[in-house]
């Protein structure tokens, strides 16, 4: 193993390992990059986001960026016209401007999300680049969860203990899209899934939705040509996006911040469901995510996390130090995760 190769975990489907094997790795064999719900661990894949702009994207004729929560933000800041203005804006609301109290409302926390989704934005458009579909992914609330209660979410989780099916019951898939047909347009599993033109009237609604944390942020309600109701966070059913990519022709390229796909949001706390092995959806996926070496180099030997609001209180700046520590020594993973692409070797590839 070389240094470059130590700071990252490669894992891809046998579809997508059969390929690099055989043929090698260039940007056009890549039809799709997803971007996990996770909070502030996203911040540590914004490197790697810079770099693929500069060196990755541009020699991709049409590709599909997909995220929920902070991934849908970063997807949003790849797809403009200007997506390193749009990316620096976002890494730095995210870092700086998230200065609550020591005990925030739900309203207070939406207020300061909203700052954040708003950030993505240029002048308050999106303006797609030519090339770029964009899809938001966001959790619009059915019958009991519209109460927005405790006992409300808990039913919910015991529901989706019980099989992901039922936790369908509580809430449905919706999808904001732009720039063009998406291959996830068709209705996969249980949530269903309803597509919405994403507009210059709902963009900002539809980020701070796809965001919103249940009991922690107060919901997104009847945005703009959607159907009426609550929105929610979008990784309360597609928390590290597991969908169904063996339908596109091309492959999946995934930076990761772990090496495994978790379904849902309250599936991290199932440990049957919290890291699945050989999904039949993983086949044509390459997944790379920092690793175990990259993450003893993080402060405090770990990725940035929603924790941290709390460890840290209202001593904004100490976090601040400590993310900003995290995103700059992140550089090594995003550095060797290109080194990688560029001349990827097999022998480094693990099964997904």
């Amino acid at each position: 193993m070389t240094m470059s190769t130590a700071w990252i975990e490669v894992r891809a489907g046998e579809r997508a390992r059969r390929h690099i094997a055989k043929q090698g790795l260039v940007p056009a064999d890549i039809a799709c990059i997803p971007a996990a719900a996770g909070g502030p661990k996203g911040l540590v894949l914004m490197p790697l986001d810079r770099l693929l702009i500069a060196e990755w994207l541009p020699s991709t004729a049409r590709v599909e960026l997909v995220g929920a929560s902070i991934g849908a933000w970063r997807m949003a800041a790849l797809a403009q016209t200007d997506p390193l203005a749009a990316l620096d804006r976002l890494q730095h609301a995210y870092v700086h401007e998230q200065n609550y109290s020591e005990r925030p409302t739900p309203k207070q926390v939406a207020a300061v999300c909203r700052v954040l989704a708003r950030s993505v934005l240029a002048d308050g458009g999106l303006r797609i680049r030519a090339g770029a579909a964009l899809s938001i992914l966001t959790a619009r609330a059915r019958d009991g969860l519209q109460s927005h209660g405790r006992r409300a979410f808990a039913r919910a989780a015991l529901a989706n203990a019980a099989g992901r099916r039922h936790l369908a019951s509580h809430l449905r898939r919706v999808v904001f899209a732009a720039g063009g047909t998406s291959q996830f347009s068709a209705p996969f599993d249980a949530f269903g899934l309803e597509r919405i033109a994403l507009s210059a009237a709902n963009a900002e609604d539809a980020l701070l939705a796809s965001g919103s944390i249940p009991l922690v942020c107060d919901p997104v309600s009847n945005i703009a040509g959607a159907p009426p109701g609550d929105y929610w966070d979008g990784g309360l059913i597609d928390y590290h996006l597991l969908l169904p990519y063996p339908d596109l022709e091309r492959l999946v390229l995934y930076p990761h911040f772990v090496p495994w796909v978790t379904p849902g949001w309250l599936d991290k706390y199932l440990p049957w469901r919290a890291r699945p092995r050989g999904h039949d959806w993983l086949s044509n996926v390459l997944l790379i995510a920092p690793s175990r070496a990259m993450l003893e180099r993080l402060p405090g030997g770990k990725l940035p996390n929603r924790s941290d609001f709390y460890r840290y209180g209202t001593d904004h700046a100490a976090r601040i130090k400590v993310w900003e520590q995290a995103i700059a020594e992140a550089q090594r993973f995003a550095d060797a995760a290109m080194a990688w692409l560029r001349s990827p070797d097999p022998a480094v590839v693990q099964p997904l």
